[in-house]
């Protein structure tokens, strides 16, 4: 693809109904942390338990990649998203903001597969958490993708 092509194709989510597109963006008009619901949507709490929390979804088509398969994108954001809610199974008040993530992508899931997601805390301190997240076939047990995710974590006032 040449730059030109490339420079179109990733400019045409961006424009306004200003711009030649009749059709506008809506990405304006969307509502605040409209992402998160967009990629937790059909998300169940299997368990809950202090430390740990097991999620199950099935990989909706909203969520494909180009191959088909669940984009890494949204692989990325459910190791943030359910690894921020497990720091809050230890007692901390709130998550504050990623310091680190990483991801390793291991398999696909396609559309319709049941997944599960295990998130663990590793440590949970004072100023920093550490939690890992993983992503599996919940009908074969084979890993879609492993992460982990370093959080710091606001420090309550004193006052």
């Amino acid at each position: 693809m040449d730059i030109e092509t490339l420079k179109k194709y990733l400019e045409r989510a961006g424009r306004r109904e200003t711009d030649d597109d009749k059709n506008g963006s809506t990405i304006e008009a969307l509502p605040l942390r409209f992402f998160e619901r967009f990629v937790m949507e059909g998300i169940h709490v299997d368990l809950i338990e202090p430390g740990r929390l097991i999620c199950s979804m099935k990989v909706p088509p909203r969520l494909l990649n180009a191959g088909n398969f669940l984009h890494g994108g949204a692989t990325a954001t459910l190791v943030d998203l359910v690894g921020s809610a497990v720091i809050l199974t230890a007692g901390a008040q709130q998550t504050g903001v990623s310091v680190e993530i990483n991801v390793s992508y291991l398999d696909a899931a396609y559309v319709g597969e049941e997944i599960e997601i295990e998130a663990r805390n590793l440590r949970v301190g004072k100023a920093i958490a550490v939690v890992s997240v993983e992503l599996r076939k919940k009908k074969t047990g084979k890993i879609i993708a492993q992460g982990r995710h370093t959080k710091y974590l606001p420090v309550p006032s004193k006052m």
